[in-house]
């Protein structure tokens, strides 16, 4: 017997009334931004799974390698009867974990698309009838409530996602995984680390031009949900490498003097020639520094694997003793 459930914390406007609030906000800030979540329509979705394919992009591949060497340690240290996954999109990793885990009890993934949530389940299902599948349709930057499990709970982060999070945005996001969790539950989080620049520019600037439509699908979307006028010829895909803080940045970049209307907001926005439009951060990381910031949010970092290469990692950290 199956069994799913799927919670809906989110409003069928939810989605519409946050992008009108990013893009009034990051459009009339100098300088102008874009939230990375926008690139993620069905287009933007086909676009990223095509760059994670690609030689330069090497994250998907060593974080896969990770999983696949250490899906039985992390299964073993955890001792997770509940698996709570972030961000779950497709389960696609996540089915190698699951595999290592027959004991697991429940998996609870957290997504903003319900599609991709209903398909993942019935693939889960199809192959594991006596899981038990929870799915939150939910914001995972938001405070979430947990469906009840039994424990222990391992919470997943993967994909490096944390480093579209600017170091104030990660502490509290950090805080709130904590708020989940009991004493002796677990987070394993992946995190990109820190090497050569040109090998960090490529992954992000790709020879076929991949990155950059990506990068250009969030105007389109701005354009189809917001009526707004944006020509992606208008503007150049740009990956800087930024030393000091430690992070790529990701940027569409004006060509030339232009005006853009947003005409679902009543929104008039001139660019400059050579004006950027920051649209992802992507932060690099250290051992120590990862340490740091798990140390802050209550979770101390007892794991740590990389690939062959020393690429990518994941960290397991498990919730230190009661909040407050």
């Amino acid at each position: 017997m199956t069994s799913f459930q799927l919670t809906r914390t989110l409003d069928e406007h939810a989605a519409d009334s946050a992008l009108r609030e990013d893009v009034l906000r990051g459009l009339g800030r100098t300088p102008k931004a874009l939230p990375p979540k926008w690139f993620y329509d069905a287009r933007g979705s086909e676009l990223f799974e095509e760059i994670t394919r690609l030689p330069e992009y090497y994250p998907t591949r060593a974080e896969r390698e990770i999983l696949l060497e250490r899906a039985g340690e992390i299964a073993a240290v955890s001792g997770a009867r509940t698996l709570v996954e972030l961000g779950s999109g497709s389960s696609e990793k996540t089915r190698h974990l699951i595999e290592a885990m027959p004991a697991l009890d429940t998996y609870v993934p957290v997504d903003v698309s319900e599609s991709a949530l209903r398909g993942a389940a019935d693939t889960l299902l199809a192959a594991h009838p006596g899981l038990r599948v929870h799915a939150l349709l939910a914001d995972f930057t938001r405070a979430l409530q947990l469906p009840d499990s039994p424990g222990p709970r391992l919470v997943l982060f993967l994909g490096g996602t944390i480093g579209n999070l600017l170091p104030a945005e990660r502490a509290v996001f950090l805080a709130s995984v904590r708020a989940m969790l009991s004493p002796g539950d677990a987070l394993l989080m992946g995190t990109d680390l820190v090497k050569e620049e040109a090998d960090l520019v490529a992954a992000y600037d790709d020879a076929q031009g991949v990155t950059a439509e990506f990068n250009k699908n969030v105007l389109a979307v701005v354009n189809r949900e917001l009526d707004a006028d944006f020509h992606t010829a208008d503007f150049a895909h740009v990956a800087v490498w930024n030393r000091e803080q430690e992070w790529i940045e990701m940027r569409l970049r004006a060509r030339s003097d232009l005006v853009v209307k947003v005409r679902a907001l009543d929104l008039v926005v001139p660019f400059a020639a050579g004006e950027d439009i920051l649209t992802e951060i992507s932060a690099k990381f250290r051992q120590e520094g990862v340490r740091k910031e798990l140390a802050a949010a209550g979770l101390e970092l007892t794991q740590w694997w990389t690939d062959t290469e020393g690429r990518f990692a994941l960290s397991l950290s498990v919730a230190e003793g009661p909040l407050g």
